[in-house]
């Protein structure tokens, strides 16, 4: 983990943003790139400062920071830093680097689009900028910081149009944490359910824990609880049993990627929740920025998916849960088919079926 290669860790309140109804998950500091720790979360508030992109790679993969938007900054962010300690004295040989550690850091995690979208419109600016390693690492940063208040914007926009499908006293289901943890601040999923709060809907969250990593319990129920916004945490075995009983209106959740056909790849158990959704005629929706489309897939069986250490089922922290030795799967993310899909959040609006012309028509209007 970067923290005990070559970052620092920090204790205290470097974590808030400006606007203290939000957190700040990644953050530029000279030499590094600053990150609220979420493996320690909600227990512990400690920041990771990553020195290098091994740190940056690191910390992505170790789960120090997660979220597909919030991923995609720090990648941004570590192409950045990059470029300002390469020992490159020209041109050619910086683009040889920036382009080996565009690898290292798209290689940190396989699903969510985000992270190569990054790390690819960085090198992009980088090709384009003119002779100079001084030049290109200054324009890198720019670009970062650009792509940092991007996300911020995007995820308010969401958070609008999102919260005209929610009426006053609405009952929400949401899976995984797809809040300010895992953006810039607003969050994707949350920004609708956060917008609402606002304009004082009064709205009842209903958040799965979301194993094995416990996303929902330890993220997504800790930031509710800083917003103010009435919650119950809640198995994920559960959700069946709230909807059966009418107790759950809507489903939101977050992507990490969307395809071209609308199919959708979320954090396992998403799949599932879509088809009790279905089952008893709640909506289902996906609030996601169009930096999560991917239009050069197809279907959602062209989606991969990570498949992380099956310790991390078997086992919570180091306390073993299983019998040893017994075999274990952890398929981090599965695949919804759009069909479950009611419709589809964006910061350019929002998409109803029709989605592969729709979501084409949404990325062409960037």
């Amino acid at each position: 983990m970067c923290r005990r290669t070559d970052g620092d860790i920090l204790s205290g309140m470097a974590w808030r943003s400006e606007n203290l109804n939000e957190v700040q998950t990644v953050w530029w500091e000279p030499g590094a790139v600053c990150l609220i720790d979420q493996t320690k979360l909600p227990h512990a508030r400690e920041t990771v400062r990553c020195k290098s992109v091994e740190a940056v790679a690191a910390a992505i993969r170790e789960l120090v920071v997660r979220g597909a938007p919030a991923i995609g900054v720090t990648a941004a962010y570590g192409m950045a830093l990059a470029a300002r300690k390469s020992a490159a004295t020209d041109r050619p040989g910086l683009l040889d680097e920036l382009v080996r550690v565009k690898k290292i850091l798209d290689a940190s995690r396989s699903t969510a689009v985000n992270l190569s979208w990054a790390t690819g419109r960085m090198l992009g600016v980088a090709r384009k900028t003119d002779p100079g390693v001084v030049e290109i690492a200054e324009r890198l940063l720019a670009e970062a910081h650009e792509i940092r208040d991007e996300d911020k914007r995007m995820c308010r926009r969401i958070g609008e149009h999102g919260a005209a499908l929610l009426g006053r006293g609405s009952r929400v289901l949401t899976h995984c944490n797809a809040g300010g943890l895992a953006t810039t601040g607003y969050g994707t999923a949350l920004a609708p359910i956060r917008m609402a709060h606002e304009e004082g809907k009064e709205l009842h969250v209903f958040v799965d824990e979301t194993r094995p990593f416990l996303q929902g319990a330890r993220l997504t129920a800790w930031e509710l609880r800083e917003a103010g916004i009435p919650l119950t945490l809640i198995t994920d075995s559960m959700a069946a049993h709230f909807m059966g009983r009418g107790e759950v209106d809507c489903v939101i959740v977050g992507a990490d990627r969307i395809v071209a056909n609308g199919d959708v790849a979320n954090k396992i158990g998403t799949y599932g929740l879509a088809v009790l959704a279905r089952a008893h005629a709640i909506p289902f929706y996906v609030a996601a920025p169009t930096t999560t489309i991917d239009l050069s897939l197809k279907s959602g069986e062209e989606i991969p998916i990570e498949q992380r250490d099956p310790e991390e089922v078997t086992h919570l922290g180091d306390q073993p849960l299983a019998p040893e030795g017994v075999h274990a799967a952890y398929p981090a993310f599965d695949v919804t088919p759009h069909g479950l899909v009611t419709a589809i959040i964006t910061e350019r609006g929002i998409v109803e079926q029709a989605y592969e012309k729709e979501l084409r028509r949404l990325v062409q209007a960037g």
